[in-house]
């Protein structure tokens, strides 16, 4: 359900996944005026369900959020559908941002917060963007007993890959590590690999074989086949950063070293004055129930922020 977005707000959320509509929540139970504009397209829209989530484990996506929409909305914040296609600071009047929407409706705000998450790049393997979120996973502790007790392989395209192998043999004896385009692992890794019981398969991986919808397994360019049940991959994620990069927030390499992120404090206050950053687009590495703390907390830092805002003014005011 759309819904009219009105001409101000004291608080703007771009973007509606776990961190957006927990700031919303958060900002609307604070009685701010406070609007989610949602583009609808959650990172982990193929999975199955959402797992490590306390009270809500293995929900489906779609569902969490419709959920959180009406929570939202159940304290007098609002919804809209559509994409923030420009936003600007102008520095005039109490609502200095100026955001526009792909469709030309404009509404202003006293603060923002950026929830946009954030974008993975797969690796470029035949056949392995048709499975992710299914056969395909990056995350050990979102899916990792889902695939648990199975034939997986660590596709190796980082300096990472030995430690994410090491991490998927806690839910299987049968981790084969990819070496792909990565180097060879290092004596101390390829030393806890084996003692972990992980193998290690030399050979860059050609393409993802798969049957009547299921992954089962890879081949290499030298035409060996690895028989498999799922392959877990690090992927390159950026932060969807295009829209707000206009008001000069800054993106950097993320300190996991696995992408860019937008650049925000333990508060989640981004370098822009009155603008704040949660969830994944800062934090890459936060699963669902991370992202919508933070989204909690980025929310109650605007709102001191708002509340000092409006006492200093009143004192100047009466004076």
């Amino acid at each position: 359900m759309d819904e009219n977005l009105d001409t101000t707000y004291d608080v703007l959320v771009i973007g509606g996944g776990a961190a957006g509509l927990s700031g919303a929540l958060t900002l609307a139970r604070a009685r701010w005026r406070v609007a989610v504009i949602d583009a609808g397209e959650p990172r982990n829209a193929p999975a199955a369900g959402v797992h490590g989530l306390l009270g809500r484990e293995g929900v489906a996506p779609a569902e969490l959020v419709a959920t959180g929409r009406a929570e939202v909305r159940g304290y007098g914040g609002q919804i809209v559908d559509g994409r923030a296609a420009q936003v600007v600071r102008d520095d005039g009047g109490t609502h200095p941002f100026a955001v526009t929407l792909d469709d030309g409706r404009v509404s202003r705000a006293r603060r923002l917060l950026v929830t946009t998450g954030l974008v993975d790049e797969l690796p470029d393997v035949p056949g392995l963007a048709e499975h992710w979120g299914r056969d395909v996973v990056h995350c050990p502790f979102c899916h990792g007993y889902e695939v648990r007790d199975r034939r997986i392989g660590v596709l190796a395209s980082g300096p990472t890959a030995a430690h994410q192998a090491l991490l998927f043999s806690q839910w299987s004896d049968q981790v084969v590590l990819l070496a792909h385009t990565a180097p060879e692992p290092s004596p101390e890794d390829a030393a806890k690999l084996a003692a972990r019981g992980v193998t290690v398969a030399t050979g860059k991986v050609r393409e993802v074989t798969a049957r009547d919808g299921r992954l089962t397994g890879v081949v290499l360019v030298d035409g060996t086949a690895v028989a498999l049940d799922a392959l877990a991959v690090a992927t390159t994620m950026r932060a969807r950063a295009d829209v707000v990069g206009q008001l000069g927030l800054e993106t950097a390499p993320h300190p996991s070293g696995q992408g860019e992120h937008l650049v925000a404090d333990a508060t989640g206050r981004s370098s822009v004055p009155g603008v704040w950053v949660a969830g994944n687009a800062t934090n890459l590495t936060a699963q669902v129930s991370t992202a919508a703390a933070e989204g909690t907390w980025a929310a109650a830092q605007i709102t001191a922020d708002l509340i000092g805002a409006d006492a200093t003014a009143a004192v100047a005011a009466g004076r």
